[in-house]
């Protein structure tokens, strides 16, 4: 043993401090090590934390984008499309209109002297006229059908001249003369100055497509062939004895509704419209598969080789659709898309999902920049501390283990605590707060807190989410209530007259929606006549209701006063077009029951046909004539009609809600299947009947979307024996 300066080496003293040294360096690195564990384990849960949270803020703003543009798109592309849709309705009625006339002339000939006509002048350019061409070959001066048809020449200009949607009106003979009305009477002139009398009339697109429908029909978009304008027309084929002789027709320039579409481009998406056919008629898209072409230019969106946006085109194009994510250029885009019935056309909504998502990531990017400013405090704290700790241990080792010690649970307590209390957040319970454990004064405290302001605006951002799903809630409450008082409107208590065995009556209607536009109705006008009414109102949802109340009490009362159902049609359409703004319409039958005799006096305004039991006990169509519905035109005449129900008898009405319904290969179930129903078993009650009626429709369509109101009335007659005994 030596000693050196007082110190021996290899005494008792070194071994000692060879102890003391061993224990201080081993607490030293068991301190250490303990840190680096705690400070690895913080920051895992922190990682893990900050993962499950990002996921859950993504997944939250991702379905409350989805469904508030849901709610948004829908409602917006099926108002547009109702727009649009009332654009063609007015010139379809204006069409049937020249076609009933047309109809007339060509009936009764001999009461129509040859009216007088003239070619197009030039000077009378902006000016409503007019004027007649004629095929090349054809003489004019010759046509006996043009001189009758001329007689239409003053309704037609005031058809044009009250109408801010046509272009033109017309009606083309079938020996190659036209008579048409416009204001363009400057463009019939050739580059040489001279008119243009000649014109290929009854090789026109129109006049070959009414001729092989034989019906009213739409043509696709082409241009003008004398302005060059886009446009189409509405055409219709008059008859006399089976022989085509003439058809009528209106011409619509698309300027306005392209105009309109361009405008609706903003910086996240556009409407565009698609035809039958799926070609895209109006977009904004300079560019894509949504930009506009030619018809004949233009592709199928239902045969491009995109299965996803070709299943949604057919699907627009038959019924108002949900929100459908579809992947088209290389990008995703949001579309929703609404029919226009009257031309079979559909209004499609675009939004870019790359901006919709925009939101939600700048929401995860300031919850990143958040987490990382505080990351990076902790991370600098934890540097400092650890220098701090180096340079104490190397001036005062005996010292450093005291401070160690107590700096080890001054340091590690609060991570602790802080750790425990993350990962103990879950359910309900997802709100961090600062404790008096979390106070250091150092960088842990400022980590507490940053953790505490991310809960603060997590919990905030919760609560934004559970006042949108209150709201929600509150509205679909609302639609219950309209639901219950919609239903409360009809009769609804059966047997409803059981103190009248001389006939028995039942009824159902299902909306498509919470609430619906069908009703029907039934009551005694007196001791010997029994009132029944099935409508239609156009649209569907609360203004469809609104509508359809006001129109069964209009009905009703009228009926009640003693009127003859076509008298009722005619009163309820005149009151209903003196203030009929938003211009819905409603289908009516109407037909007064003779309790004694069977005899059924009704009308018709534009309803499905009635179905009869003959006496053979089958039921068969009785195909009445139709009026024009109500709410279309003001000061309408309706036609009435009688037929006798003999005892044991039954009268079938509804709405097209049964002939149309569809199924998932959206066909429909027809008249013919409803009449099998019928004749299943038709010697049941009208309650079992309607219960036939409704499972074959449930059972053809299955699974598929009701998309329209569902609605029967079953009337049995047993007649006046039936009372007496």
């Amino acid at each position: 043993m030596k000693v050196i300066r007082g110190f021996k080496i290899g005494g008792l003293q070194q071994k000692i401090f060879n102890l003391v040294l061993i224990f201080i360096l081993l607490l030293i690195g068991v301190y250490a090590a303990v840190s680096v564990y705690q400070q690895r384990n913080l920051s895992r849960i922190v990682r893990e934390a900050n993962e499950e949270q990002q996921a859950s803020m993504t997944k939250i703003s991702e379905d409350t984008m989805k469904a508030v543009l849901d709610a948004s798109m829908t409602k917006t592309v099926a108002l547009q499309a109702y727009i649009a849709n009332d654009l063609f309705m007015d010139v379809k009625t204006d069409v049937l209109v020249l076609q009933t006339v047309a109809e007339g002339l060509y009936e009764h000939p001999e009461l129509f002297p040859a009216h007088p006509w003239s070619l197009p002048d030039p000077k009378k350019d902006g000016t409503p006229s007019a004027a007649v061409q004629h095929e090349a070959g054809v003489d004019p001066e010759k046509s006996e059908s043009l001189g009758l048809a001329a007689n239409m020449t003053e309704m037609m200009l005031s058809m044009f001249e009250n109408s801010d949607k046509l272009s033109s009106c017309f009606i083309a003979t079938a020996d190659g003369c036209i008579l048409f009305v416009d204001d363009r009477s400057g463009s019939y002139v050739d580059e040489n100055g001279d008119v243009i009398t000649v014109f290929e009339t009854t090789r026109r697109p129109w006049y070959l497509q009414a001729k092989e429908a034989g019906s009213l029909i739409f043509t696709g978009v082409e241009r003008d062939t004398f302005t060059d304008i886009p446009g189409l027309v509405c055409a219709a084929p008059v008859y006399r004895d089976g022989e085509l002789e003439a058809v009528v027709g209106a011409d619509i320039f698309l300027t306005s509704i392209s105009d309109y579409i361009s405008s609706t481009a903003t910086e996240s998406g556009f409407l565009c419209i698609v035809d039958g056919n799926g070609h895209v008629l109006f977009s904004p898209a300079e560019e894509g598969t949504f930009k506009t072409e030619l018809t004949k230019e233009a592709q199928d969106l239902q045969n491009i080789g995109n299965p996803e946006l070709s299943a949604f085109v057919s699907e627009a194009l038959t019924g108002r659709t949900d929100l459908h994510l579809v992947s088209i250029d290389g990008k995703e885009y949001y579309l929703c898309g609404a029919p226009m019935e009257s031309l079979n056309w559909a209004v499609i909504s675009v939004v870019d999902k790359e901006l919709t998502d925009q939101p939600a990531k700048n929401l995860l990017s300031q919850y990143e920049k958040i987490n990382e400013d505080a990351l990076g405090t902790f991370r600098q704290g934890a540097k400092r501390s650890a220098l701090m700790m180096i340079i104490l241990t190397a001036v005062i080792l005996i010292l450093a283990v005291t401070a160690a010690l107590l700096m080890a649970k001054r340091t590690v307590r609060p991570l602790e605590s802080m750790t425990r209390r993350i990962q103990s957040l879950s359910g309900n319970d997802q709100r961090f707060e600062m404790e008096k454990s979390y106070r250091t004064g150092d960088e842990i405290e400022i980590l507490a807190e940053s953790f505490a302001n991310l809960s603060k605006r997590t919990q905030n951002y919760i609560g934004q989410i559970t006042e949108i799903t209150a709201e929600k809630e509150r509205i679909s409450t609302e639609l219950s209530l309209a639901t219950r008082i919609q239903a409360d409107m009809l009769p609804n208590i059966f047997p409803a007259f059981p103190e009248r065995p001389e006939f028995d009556v039942f009824a159902s209607m299902d909306p498509a929606k919470e609430v619906g536009g069908d009703f029907y109705d039934f009551f005694l006008i007196d001791d010997r006549h029994l009132g029944l009414v099935i409508a239609d109102v156009s649209g569907k949802g609360i203004p469809a209701a609104l509508f359809m109340m006001g129109s069964k009490i209009l009905v009703q009362n009228c009926a009640m006063a003693g009127r003859s159902p076509a008298d009722v049609l005619e009163m309820v359409n005149n009151q209903i077009c003196e203030n009929n703004r938003e211009e819905m319409f409603v289908t009516v039958w109407l037909g007064i029951l003779d309790t004694v005799t069977g005899q059924i006096r009704a009308a018709n305004a534009g309803h499905e046909y009635p179905v009869v039991q003959h006496e053979d006990g089958r039921f068969e169509l009785m195909k009445d004539r139709h009026g024009l519905v109500i709410g279309a035109m003001e000061g309408m005449k309706y036609r009435e009609y009688e037929f006798t129900l003999t005892p044991g008898s039954r009268l079938f009405v509804y709405t097209d809600g049964v002939p149309e319904a569809t199924n998932a290969k959206n066909e429909l179930f027809g008249t013919e299947r409803m009449l099998d129903a019928l004749n299943l078993a038709p010697e049941e009650s009208p309650q079992l009947i309607l219960q036939n009626v409704r499972k074959a429709v449930d059972e053809f369509v299955q699974d598929a979307e009701q998309f329209d109101d569902l609605t029967m009335l079953c009337l049995l007659f047993n007649g006046p024996k039936a009372r007496e005994s």
